[in-house]
């Protein structure tokens, strides 16, 4: 048994987002980690502070106040390890988000090999890919300093060339990334992560060295033209965005003093959580699902058998950068997920504010119901971007859509802060659209990216305090996937409880249909599809599945996938009431 668990080692745990910063408890209650309470208060990595610590301070303020338990000194410092007292705690850990995407330029010599791996691996972290160069940029080297002058990236990530294979075309690739940063002030140079040709390392230290402002390497990305290997570089570019970020926001020195180094991006602290997880749900047919929405950031981490992807997604958050979302969608195809009448000159005013205080709640129906209808396109935009990255083998029912995911497990905000579980578990259907028969887990503390976090301190936490049902369950859901006409039978089901008792259900297509199980109660489910709908089992083909009850119990959703909403827009307002009042919520 670990000396920490003997021990009873406390931890606290803050996350600082774009928006809130929150100080979460974790201790020993009766032999065994607990999530104990938690606090937040607004970031304060924009002005007037430009110090994320004070936000920092401010959670922990009202950790205290909830807790009784004294954690900060008179001179607002963190007291460790904890008191004869009772005060203080024993270990610290941090996540962070907080901050502008990091502007980044990726470099690699073949544009659908080695390039496609390096914009992968820039979607591990909070990143936006401006620029790209390879061997078939058709620009002078000239003109690609210009670019790179103009830019003024933080981050360039240069991959190419298996190991031991091409080095001369690396080194052209490498001048106009070490001439630009001889040019650039030294404040304003990028960092720099090398994942390419391993044998390169050396020149690659030599030639940019001096005109970087840090320089990473980390084991090649594509070792080979076949084989492709994210995590180690992946790693290495979260120690890298840590270091930007250092020279960005005023207090995270402190963090990392505090913590003793152990601050991740909160992105790959999902990541390593979700592995984790994929361990212990690792016999469950298909992949795990963890889908995290807030204010700097969606992120989507899917873990299959052969690997694991994660995908963060800054031009989809709910902070800063949302008017950046009308380059991918509309305000009409926002707007056509709202079940009230809003004008687009509303939604559009929504948006700029929305970015200038992302702290900000709804303060009526109509602000409640554009913030759902803006979550779930967001949502639902980085899940169709998310999935490009699954690998080959994790084959959808139907092409277009995704592949078979148990259990799948939500957090952020903008899912946990719904007004009813009812509304969180209908926005996450409608985002995701998963297939098949699951097992919905909702994160309402958003305990996701600090379980992760804490892990490298203290490895039997996170597993004790999942099992203490840390995670909101909403019962199991069951997504038909059918083409037949509006309420045409597509499903007959039946749950037989453990009492004898039994509730039944004909399932009719644009439906969505409820039974009733308990938390912590199961039951057999049983299903018979109708013309050729597949419920997991392959067209036509029924079965008798154990089912788990949650707060929601057993959701059926024959809807359709992928979902199309009615194109007339009273038919379709009235639909999205329908479907909110059977999943027990209401809005407008």
């Amino acid at each position: 048994m670990p000396v920490s668990l003997v021990q009873g080692d406390s931890l606290l745990a803050v996350d600082i987002g774009g928006a809130n910063t929150r100080a979460v408890l974790f201790d020993v209650v009766e032999g065994e980690y607990r999530f104990l309470a938690s606090g937040s208060a607004p970031s304060t990595a924009e002005a007037p502070f430009k110090d994320v610590s004070e936000g920092v301070r401010n959670a922990i303020a009202n950790l205290q106040s909830v807790t009784g338990r004294t954690l900060l000194d008179a001179d607002r410092k963190l007291i460790t390890p904890s008191q004869v007292d009772g005060s203080g705690v024993d270990a610290f850990v941090s996540t962070l988000s907080a901050g502008p995407a990091l502007k980044t330029v990726i470099v690699g010599l073949l544009s659908d090999v080695s390039l496609e791996s390096a914009r992968r691996l820039a979607e591990t972290t909070y990143a936006r890919v401006l620029e790209s160069f390879s061997l078939t940029d058709h620009r002078k080297p000239d003109q690609q300093i210009d670019t790179l002058m103009r830019l003024r990236p933080d981050v360039v990530i240069i991959t190419g060339g298996a190991d031991g294979g091409a080095s001369r075309s690396i080194q052209k690739m490498l001048e106009p990334v070490g001439l630009a940063g001889y040019l650039l002030t030294p404040e304003k140079r990028p960092a720099v992560l090398f994942a390419g040709n391993q044998k390169l390392d050396d020149e690659v230290k030599s030639l940019l060295g001096g005109v970087t402002a840090e320089l990473h390497f980390s084991p090649n990305v594509r070792p080979s033209l076949d084989t492709e290997d994210l995590e180690p570089a992946a790693r290495e570019l979260a120690s890298l965005y840590l270091g930007v970020r250092r020279r960005q926001l005023k207090g995270v020195d402190v963090l990392e003093t505090w913590s003793g180094g152990h601050v991740l991006p909160a992105a790959y602290a999902v990541g390593r959580m979700l592995r984790f997880l994929g361990q212990v749900y690792g016999g469950r047919r298909g992949g795990i699902l963890g889908v995290d929405i807030g204010a700097s950031a969606a992120v989507i981490a899917a873990g299959f058998k052969e690997r694991n992807t994660l995908g963060v997604y800054p031009q989809f958050g709910l902070g800063e950068n949302l008017p950046v979302l009308l380059q991918y969608t509309t305000l009409e195809d926002i707007l056509r997920w709202s079940s009230l009448d809003i004008s687009t000159g509303v939604l559009r005013d929504y948006l700029f504010q929305k970015s200038l205080y992302p702290s900000s709640v709804p303060a009526s129906k109509e602000d409640q119901a554009i913030a759902q209808a803006v979550t779930r396109q967001a949502l639902y935009l980085a899940m169709q971007t998310a999935k490009r990255d699954f690998p080959r083998s994790a084959r959808p029912p139907k092409p277009g859509l995704l592949p078979y995911f148990e259990p799948i497990i939500a957090g952020g905000g903008a899912l946990g802060d719904a007004p009813s579980p009812g509304q969180s578990l209908l926005l996450l259907l409608d985002a995701i659209q998963p297939v098949g028969a699951t097992a919905v887990f909702m994160d309402r503390n958003n305990l996701m990216p600090l379980l992760g976090a804490a892990a490298a301190r203290n490895s039997i936490l996170p597993v004790q305090v999942i099992e203490s049902g840390a995670f909101q369950s909403m019962g199991a859901v069951i997504s038909v996937v059918a083409s037949a006409a509006f309420g045409s039978l597509v499903l007959r089901a039946r749950l037989a409880y453990s009492n004898g008792t039994e509730a039944r259900a004909d399932v009719k297509f644009g439906n969505i249909e409820v039974l009733p199980l308990a938390l912590g109660q199961s039951a057999k489910l049983t299903l018979q599809p109708q013309h050729g709908a597949d419920i997991g089992f392959g067209p036509g083909r029924g079965g008798t599945i154990p089912v788990s009850g949650g707060t929601m119990g057993v959701v059926i959703d024959a809807r359709g996938r992928p979902l199309i909403l009615p194109d007339d827009p009273v038919r379709r307002r009235e639909l999205i009431k329908k479907w909110l009042w059977t999943v027990g919520a209401t809005q407008g």
